[in-house]
C-alpha cells in the first residue's frame, strides 16, 4: 500500500515539515542535493528538493517509473539504506548507470521512509553529480530524520483513517467531501445483510475479519476509478463516493459490479450487501448531511425490496 498523492495534499503542515526535513538533512550533508520522494503504485514522485542544482536534472513534481529508479532497490523490509558512492564503477547495474547518467547522478544514498505499520511512503535521497563518500555517522543521522518524518506521516494518516479497515473514516468524509466532489457525482451508502448474525454466532473477532474483507473488496472496486474514495462510517456501514459518475445507467452498472464483489462469501457466512444510491449536483456538496439522509432512505428501500440489491433515492 502507498499513500495517495491527493491524500498527502490534505495533511496539515506537510509542506512546512517537508522543508524542515530537507533543511535538517542539508545541515548533515551540505554539499549534496537532497530530496524527498513518495511512491505511487508505479512511480516515484519528487516532492521537494533541498536546492536547485544545475548539474542534476531533477525537479519538484517530476514522476519517474519506479522500476527505473535506484530507490526501487532499497530494502524497505529491513529498513536499510542503499548506497552507491560511484555509480560509474558499478558493473552489475547497467540499466541504473544509463538512467543515472541521463540525469547526471553519480553518487546516491537512499534512506527508506516507511510508516510504523510497514506501509511504504518513499525516500529521503542524497545525490551528487560526482563520486562521493557517505560516512556512517551522517547516514545514521539521516535515518533518524527520516524516522521522525515517518512518525508525523503516521499521525496524519491516523487522523483520517479507520484503524480496523484502513478505509477513510467519518472525519475524513466531513472534512474533505466538498473538495472531492466539486463537480457533483454519486454516493453509495451500503451495509451488510446478516452481519449482526455473524457477530452473534461467531463472535466479534469473526465480525472484524468480515469487515476487513469487505474493505478489501471495496478497495478492489475503487481501484478501477479515479478520484473515488471509500469511508467506513461505523459498524457495517460504508460510503463510496464517485464524483465523476452522474448518469443513472452508468451508476446502475457500477452498483451491480460492486454488489457482485460484496456478495461473494464462504458458504458458512450467509451475507450479502444492500445499496442506497443518491446523485448530487455540484451546488449540493455543502449539504452532506442531507445527501447522507437521502442515501440512507434509499438503502432502507433496498432492504425492504428483499436486500442484496440497490435502490436510487427518489424525492
Amino acid at each position: 500500500m502507498v499513500i495517495p498523492m491527493q491524500e498527502l495534499q490534505m495533511y496539515q503542515n506537510f509542506n512546512e515539515l517537508a522543508s524542515d526535513v530537507l533543511e535538517l538533512a542539508k545541515e548533515i550533508m551540505p554539499d549534496k542535493l537532497i530530496y524527498l520522494s513518495s511512491f505511487t503504485e508505479n512511480e516515484q514522485v519528487i516532492l521537494r528538493l533541498s536546492n536547485a542544482d544545475s548539474h542534476i536534472l531533477l525537479s519538484e513534481g517530476m514522476a519517474i517509473k519506479l522500476n527505473q529508479t535506484a530507490c526501487n532497490q532499497i530494502d524497505f523490509e529491513n529498513n536499510q539504506p542503499l548506497i552507491y558512492e560511484d555509480i560509474s564503477k558499478e558493473t552489475d547495474f547497467e540499466e541504473l548507470k544509463k538512467i543515472s547518467e541521463k540525469i547526471n547522478i553519480n553518487s546516491y544514498l537512499g534512506i527508506p521512509i516507511s510508516l510504523t505499520n510497514g506501509e511504504k511512503f518513499g525516500t529521503l535521497c542524497v545525490v551528487h553529480h560526482d563520486a562521493a563518500h557517505f560516512d556512517t555517522k551522517s547516514i545514521s543521522l539521516l535515518q533518524k530524520v527520516a524516522k521522525m518524518f515517518s512518525y508525523y506521516l503516521m499521525l496524519e494518516k491516523l487522523a483520517y483513517k479507520d484503524s480496523l479497515t484502513g478505509l477513510y473514516n467519518r472525519e475524513f468524509l466531513f472534512a474533505f467531501f466538498k473538495e472531492y466532489s466539486e463537480l457533483g457525482g454519486t454516493l453509495f451508502f451500503l451495509d451488510l445483510d446478516g452481519f449482526k448474525k455473524i457477530n452473534d454466532l461467531y463472535g466479534h473477532d469473526a465480525g472484524d475479519q468480515i469487515l476487513k474483507s469487505v474493505s478489501s473488496k471495496i478497495k478492489k472496486f475503487i481501484k478501477h476509478h479515479e478520484n473515488v474514495f471509500a469511508v467506513r462510517l461505523g459498524g457495517d456501514e460504508f460510503i463510496i463516493n464517485l464524483p465523476h459518475i452522474s448518469s443513472k445507467e452508468e451508476t446502475a452498472k457500477q452498483a451491480e459490479i460492486l454488489l457482485e464483489y460484496l456478495n461473494t462469501w464462504d458458504n458458512e457466512y450467509q451475507l450479502s450487501a444492500s445499496l442506497g444510491i443518491v446523485h448530487y449536483r455540484a451546488e449540493d456538496t455543502s449539504a452532506l448531511e442531507t445527501i447522507l439522509k437521502h442515501a440512507d432512505k434509499a438503502l432502507y428501500q433496498a432492504k425492504l425490496a428483499g436486500k442484496n440489491t440497490y435502490k436510487f433515492f427518489e424525492a
